[in-house]
């Protein structure tokens, strides 16, 4: 019969061994508490280099997506690009190209008739069919309510493998949609999608002519000076060097996807929209030359 080993009166796996260095760090240093300290300790920890910028960053959308709900990041309902279905399809197919969307939203009629989900690639079978039914290609559309947290909507999305949903408010009317991209962005920052930029001389890329005149798709990193030379603007804030920093001068806050505002600057009065956002910065913004309000005009500032 075989000796038995030394029992430590503990039964399963040993623990890893630990240097006397670490045991005594945790007995002077215990963890923290709450989660106000334990971002308090990644801070440390990022300024002592032993986690990245972009780790932390990540670490804190986590955080983040657990106590943000489909409201606060939802594309308003205003905003939505959507296919009306009981019209033909060449009155919006100009606005699905445009737009460049992979997924709309279908209504009959109003925007609170939402009766499914268009993909952009199904209308490829609109140029071979010749009766092509629009209504038989629609997906069903994912209803959920303003106060739906997006940790809970992310795992949603993944288990169900949608990637669209529509938010309703209390009374059962369409509020806006949300994206799993959206709820992503949350956590990892801005993915690319079809507003990508080449490389690092297209911070500015002229777009066709809007009813207002001419647009500009601009990485808000762009310096102001660059900006105020390609657009013969007059910008100028001693406080911030990007027209991302100026706008959130401007505001006082970080602006959301999807937010408009228009901002009179010396001679110059422009539309901005906030085409890509996070929670904690700028993207990218489209850019409107507007006509210069009357002297006795008040400008309306977002």
């Amino acid at each position: 019969m075989q000796d038995s080993p030394p029992s430590n009166g503990k039964s399963g796996e040993a623990k890893p061994h630990r240097s006397l260095l670490e045991r005594l760090t945790a007995l002077i240093a215990p963890g923290p508490d709450s989660r106000d300290e334990l971002l308090a300790t990644l801070h440390d920890a990022h300024e002592r280099n032993l986690i990245d910028a972009d780790a932390l960053s990540m670490i804190e959308g986590v955080f983040q997506v657990s106590e943000l709900t489909a409201r606060d990041i939802m594309v308003p309902r205003s905003r939505m690009d959507v296919i009306d279905i009981t019209q033909p399809i060449a009155e919006w197919l100009p606005m699905v190209l445009e737009t460049a969307h992979s997924r709309f939203p279908a209504v009959e009629g109003e925007r609170d008739q939402v009766v499914g989900i268009l993909m952009a690639k199904d209308l490829l079978r609109y140029y071979a069919e010749e009766s092509f039914d629009v209504r038989a290609k629609l997906r069903k559309a994912v209803f959920i309510p303003e106060s739906k947290r997006l940790n809970v909507l992310l795992a949603e999305f993944r288990s169900k493998h949608n990637h669209m949903a529509i938010v309703v408010d209390e009374y059962g009317g369409v509020a806006g949609l949300i994206t799993i991209e959206d709820v992503l962005e949350q956590i990892v920052g801005d993915i690319e999608d079809e507003y990508d930029f080449d490389d690092e001389e297209d911070n500015i890329i002229a777009v066709r002519e809007g009813k207002d005149g001419p647009r500009w798709r601009v990485l808000a990193q762009t310096e102001i000076d660059e900006f105020n030379e390609e657009l013969g603007t007059a910008l100028a804030n001693p406080d911030v060097d990007t027209i991302g920093g100026f706008i959130i001068d401007h505001l006082a806050r970080v602006p959301q996807k999807g937010e408009i505002l228009e901002i009179a600057h010396l001679q110059d009065h422009l539309r901005f929209t906030i085409l890509r956002a996070d929670a904690r910065h700028i993207l990218m913004v489209m850019v409107e030359r507007l006509t210069p309000p009357a002297a006795d005009e008040e400008v309306i500032e977002d």
